[in-house]
């Protein structure tokens, strides 16, 4: 009967043993469990902060190509101006040299003018 009694303590702190490894394979297959919950919660939250950006980035890069050709249509605009100015500044130059063309003519006509008219007070 000792050897039974013997036999079943044995037994029951066998069992115990064993009892107490399951439930610690329970509690870290808890904690694993809450572990892994909270990663997929970080994963959700880290999604919706990448799509956010993935928008922001959208928009940002709809600005810069409006942006863009709104700059290349100020160039255009521009070198159309810059072409007007350096005709009309070539006109300017043009008729400088005709004004200075007409001056001179004009001097040598109001030279003549003034010979003959001396020349005529002389008779």
């Amino acid at each position: 009967m000792d050897a039974i009694r013997k036999k079943m303590q044995s037994l029951k702190g066998e069992t115990d043993g064993l009892y107490a490894t399951i439930q610690g394979f329970e509690d870290a297959t808890k904690e694993s469990n809450r572990l892994a919950d909270q990663a997929d919660c970080d994963i959700r939250d880290y999604g919706k902060k990448v799509h956010s950006f993935e928008i922001e980035f959208d928009e940002t890069n709809d600005k810069l190509q409006k942006a863009t050709e709104s700059l290349e249509e100020k160039e255009k605009q521009f070198k159309e101006v810059e072409s007007d100015v350096a005709a009309l500044s070539r006109r300017i130059m043009l008729m400088e040299e005709e004004s200075k063309k007409a001056e001179e003519n004009l001097a040598g006509t109001v030279t003549k003018l003034a010979t003959t008219s001396k020349r005529l007070t002389t008779f």
